[in-house]
């Protein structure tokens, strides 16, 4: 049985369907920008790309936990 995805990978599904375009490429936005911290990096989300609190802050939970573990 597999286990279901949890924390901010869960939104995954309906940030690709609501807003057209694959995490990969969200993660590489974030990326791209010149900001870093958390707050900073899903205001920008918000208000530049349009998402709402709830996807942009899963998207930069899971970059940013998934950059410090390089």
């Amino acid at each position: 049985m597999t286990e279901a995805v949890k924390g901010p990978a869960s939104y995954f599904p309906s940030i690709e369907k609501k807003y057209g375009r694959p995490i990969a490429e969200w993660k590489d936005i974030i990326r791209s920008s010149p900001l870093t911290r958390h707050m900073e990096l899903v205001s920008w989300l918000k208000t530049g790309h349009g998402l709402g609190h709830g996807h942009a802050n899963a998207l930069v939970a899971h970059t940013l936990a998934e950059d410090a573990g390089k």
